[in-house]
């Protein structure tokens, strides 16, 4: 493996036989110290995890949704800790609306993460659940210094929700947002975070929590009751997979976006990428033909998969993913639509230790702080993932009752020719996470490279709306012309602009991990 990135870095990668990497320095060390206190991979996840709603507001809170994979025991297990549109929520409610609305109380599906962090626990965790709370409350209690890349963008996120109930009184004390290095405390959420860890969640679904969040929905105009709280119920998922060059990418199935990425590997199996070259228009332009096609596909046919008119399988099929590929010009970009197949603001982690367990998991309140409604006294941010239902009639992700929104965030896992566990990732971002999963398998897959250069390269993000292209100022010169040339419409954005993501990467190596963490945000990479 080469040890140095060719592109411009501050990281080097944490070699360790026990790792935690995550966007925030403090969540990740939270999850070091259960693993020094006898916890596995997946407690020391769930302890980065809860302390992500505290130390990176922005991104996360207690009231957003989630997904993971864990390698097991020989095995990939998938758990989507999603949650469903409230009982009021028929398509009559938005008539009238070109589209669902982005913030406040009708932005606001039923929150799974809580769901999630105990039944990973319950499967699989080694410490109590209680345990794992600590440093979050700790840090909710008494405090912590807001770090620079958060600070950064706070108030321009805040903006986006200023005046939704209970959001400026919660993070905009004094009328404005903190600053890098400023000492921030939430002792509500610290209450909160400790009723979760004593009732194992249920007093957000069934108890205390659940009422005070409906009774807020009630007085400021929501439709979130306590029976949609306590309908509530994660769901274990086969994840479901495509091989690319000999090694296989797995994902969550619907309704997430993960099998956007599989569907556009699939396509670009059909093309010689190192042939294209790193780094290069031709290689680039392959991938964002293939994720046009691909997103054409997610947005016609996926959606909670009770209501999709096709199946995860017939969306794979190797035929069907032929035929789109013979779709793509080589030298010309163009319009995608979706095919026929036949018929029959996100926080990002991941964790290994020495007995081989490996923890992909994601979780989120969507974009920037949610919905921006927040529950008065408890500092239970709700996300906004309302935001994805189409208001189409008859379109399998229409908004309906007790429905799961098409999802944006995925974790991603990767399994080498044996089969054997050889990587967890993700790449933050909403519609860019399934077109970075696509460009990490490729660097990885096509040219070899290791987890901190995966971390440190350029990347594309291509609209799934409009089709146009963002690249990262260090992209090649000669990328973005060859792009031009092509027909496509490129915008360059700087480095670590919020559109292109952020990557958490663990890779297994002989004995031991390679953990690389994204130097576009404040994250680190720990282990021992």
């Amino acid at each position: 493996m080469n040890w140095t990135s060719p592109y411009p870095s501050h990281r080097t990668p944490t070699l360790a036989r026990n790792t935690v990497t995550t966007t925030q320095p403090l969540a990740a060390q939270a999850g070091l110290r259960v693993l020094q206190a006898g916890g596995n991979a997946v407690d020391a996840a769930l302890a980065a995890a809860i302390t992500l709603t505290v130390v990176e507001p922005i991104m996360n809170g207690i009231g957003g949704d989630l997904y993971a994979m864990v390698w097991d025991q020989g095995r990939l297990h998938g758990l989507n800790a999603t949650g469903a549109a409230p009982a009021a929520w028929n398509p009559e409610r938005f008539a009238g609306l070109a589209q669902m609305p982005r913030n406040g109380w009708d932005a606001v599906t039923v929150p799974g993460q809580v769901s999630g962090w105990r039944a990973l626990s319950e499967r699989f965790g080694r410490l109590p659940f209680a345990r794992l709370f600590e440093s979050a409350i700790d840090y909710a209690d008494n405090g912590f210094a807001v770090s620079p890349f958060i600070a950064s963008v706070w108030p321009l996120l805040a903006d986006l929700v200023r005046g939704q109930p209970g959001f400026d009184a919660a993070f905009l004390r004094a009328g404005r947002a903190p600053v890098a290095g400023e000492w921030w405390r939430f002792p509500d959420q610290a209450r909160t975070l400790a009723d979760i860890a004593a009732t194992g969640g249920d007093s957000f679904y069934r108890g205390a929590l659940a009422e005070r969040i409906a009774a807020h929905a009630r007085a400021t105009g929501g439709a979130l009751t306590e029976a949609d709280l306590a309908a509530q119920q994660p769901q274990w998922v086969t994840p479901v997979a495509q091989r690319y060059r000999g090694l296989t990418l797995h994902e969550i199935p619907p309704n997430g976006q993960g099998i956007a990425a599989l569907m556009a590997l699939g396509m670009l199996e059909h093309f010689d990428m190192r042939e294209a070259g790193l780094d290069t228009a031709a290689a680039a332009h392959l991938q964002i033909e293939a994720m046009k096609l691909a997103f054409a596909d997610l947005h016609a046919h996926v959606a909670d998969p009770a209501h999709m008119q096709c199946t995860t399988a017939q969306l794979l099929d190797l035929d069907y993913l032929a035929r789109r590929a013979r779709l793509i010009d080589p030298h010309r970009a163009q319009a995608p639509t979706p095919g026929a197949p036949k018929s029959g603001g996100t926080v990002y982690l991941a964790a290994a230790d020495a007995n081989g367990m490996m923890v992909s998991l994601i979780q989120s309140n969507y974009y920037a702080f949610g919905s921006g409604v927040v529950v008065p006294g408890t500092g239970i941010a709700l996300h906004n993932r309302g935001w994805n239902f189409s208001l189409e009639p008859g379109h399998p992700n229409q908004v309906a009752p007790g429905k799961r929104p098409l999802h944006t965030i995925i974790p991603g896992f990767v399994t080498d020719s044996a089969g054997e566990p050889l990587m967890a990732f993700g790449v933050m971002g909403g519609f860019m996470q399934a077109q970075g999963h696509v460009q990490m398998l490729s660097r990885l897959a096509d040219f070899g490279q290791a987890p901190q250069a995966m971390n440190d390269a350029p990347r594309f993000m291509v609209s799934p709306v409009d089709h146009s292209v963002k690249l990262e100022t260090h992209m090649p010169e000669a990328v973005a012309q060859g792009l031009q040339e092509r027909g496509h419409a490129v915008q360059a954005l700087p480095t670590g602009h919020l559109d292109f993501g952020a990557a958490q990467i663990v890779q297994r190596a002989q004995g031991y991990y390679v953990a690389a963490s994204d130097g576009r945000r404040d994250g680190q990479a720990v282990g021992y």
